[in-house]
Parts: C-alpha cells; structure tokens; sequence
C-alpha cells in the first residue's frame, strides 16, 4: 500500500471508531441544521477532527479541504485532502446504520488516492490511480453490464437543489424505462463505492460537493467504470452533477437523461 493511501486509512478508521463510538449511544446524539434539509452533529465535528489530526501528524504541510472545517491551507498546496468525516449524516441521525468516512488525495489537480470506510460494516474500500479498486484488501471490479436494461440505479433526491426537482423526475421516468430497479441510500460515498464493486449498476446526483464525489469517483474509475457529469463531460467536482457505471450504463444513463436536463444542469 502506498505510504499516503496508509495514512488516508488510518486516518478514515480514527474517524470511523469515533462514529461507531457515538452511534451506540444515539439516544446522546443531537443534530443542527447548517441549511436547508442539511444536518450536522457534533459527531460530525469530532469525526473531522480525528480525520485532520491524524493526517497532519504525517502531512502537517498539506492542505485538508473537509466538509465542516472548510479549508485548511498547507505550505504544500499541490497536496489537498479532500474529507468528508461522516457521508450520510441524516441516516445517522436517524438510526439507519448506513453511512462513511470519505478521504481522497489530490495531488497537482488529480486524485490519486481514495478511502471509503464504512465503520459499521468495517467494509474499507481503497483505490490508487493505477493501481486498481478494492475492498477489504481484496480487488474489486464494476460488474460490466452491457446496457440499462435489468440494472439496478442507486440515486439522490436533489433535497438541497430542490429547482431542478421538475427535470430530476423526468430524468428518473425516462431511466425508468429501461432499468429494473433504484435505490436511494442516503450516501453518495457509498453508492459510489458499490457501484465500484457492483452491488449497483450505475449512480446519478444532482448539486454534490466535491467531498462527497472525490474519493468515490477515483473508486469508480479503478474498478472499470465510468465518471462523467450530465453532459458527459469532466466538470462533476465543480458542478456536483455526477453520472456513474460501468461504460456502456453510463452511456445510457445520459442517452435516457439528456432530453430532460434543463440549462443550469447542462453546466
């Protein structure tokens, strides 16, 4: 493993042991809201903090770039950790034991190292630019399907973005036509994370940050897949507008949503 990817999951299980600490005491935990339909707890902040610390123990010059804490500028700017300490907040607080600790790498504008670690199924999935996908040590692979029909397609309401609700429901009926099933799981992370190990075809949001895509796209990308925003183009960190699957599904996936994007989802 590569000295960076070994401090990025040291530091996504520091940030994990502090989550799974907290959600066995959830009657403890108390939620804020920051915006509109968006949580955030005080185990998100502790999260955080143990994900900074750890990674500053061996990379005190880099910069981190993390949900809560914002930007923290490093001598060392070609280096940026992007970190999310805790993907899936709502289920969190709701008791629905799905949520990740998401760390990525970028180094010189390319993501070159990734973690995904959910804490409560202990599932690490790890990627290096080059070097392939896994999970829990083992490579992991997109699983190929050759067109939308029969997929399964994990997505997300656009709960923050809630002007393009119009075109996300068409998107959706005309993906409808063609795949078997969706699934809303409440991670981005994570629904990026399988479809890297094809527990799921494909994967499209609306208004994402970068904290939430970073790692999960590197993940996408070693095991096969594809990552594109809704026009097909390379723009998905700074628009948030993320499609992903194995090729031939991504493809599709954009056949079936473009008639229906409107001109702020075309940027």
């Amino acid at each position: 493993m590569h000295p960076m990817l070994n401090i990025a999951v040291r530091a996504a299980r520091a940030g994990g042991q502090v989550i799974a600490r907290a959600f066995s005491e959830q009657d403890k935990v108390e939620a804020e809201l920051k915006g509109v339909n968006d949580y955030v707890t005080k185990v998100d902040r502790d999260a955080e903090a143990a994900v900074v610390a750890t990674i500053q123990k061996s990379y005190p010059k880099h910069t981190i770039i993390g949900e809560e804490c914002g930007t923290i500028e490093g001598e060392h700017a070609e280096f940026q950790w992007i970190i999310d300490p805790l993907d899936g907040t709502t289920n969190f607080v709701k008791g629905l034991p799905h949520f990740a600790v998401s760390i990525a790498l970028q180094i010189k504008g390319k993501v070159e190292h990734a973690v995904v670690f959910d804490p409560i199924r202990n599932e690490l999935f790890t990627a290096t630019r080059g070097a392939g996908a896994q999970l829990n040590g083992y490579r992991i692979r997109n699983n190929g399907a050759r067109s939308l029909t029969g997929t399964v397609i994990a997505t997300g309401f656009p709960f923050k973005s809630r002007q393009h609700s119009e075109s996300y429901l068409k998107m959706l009926a005309g993906i409808w036509e063609e795949a078997a099933d969706f699934r809303r799981t409440g991670s981005a992370a994570l629904d990026l994370a399988y479809v890297a190990s094809g527990r799921v075809d494909g994967f499209f949001e609306i208004g994402l940050k970068p904290w939430d895509i970073a790692a999960g796209e590197l993940l996408v990308k070693e095991a096969g897949g594809i990552v594109t925003d809704f026009v097909g183009g390379h723009n998905q960190l700074k628009s948030g507008n993320i499609v992903a699957g194995a090729p031939k599904v991504t493809a599709g996936l954009l056949s079936a949503m473009r008639p229906h994007l409107n001109e702020a989802l075309k940027r």
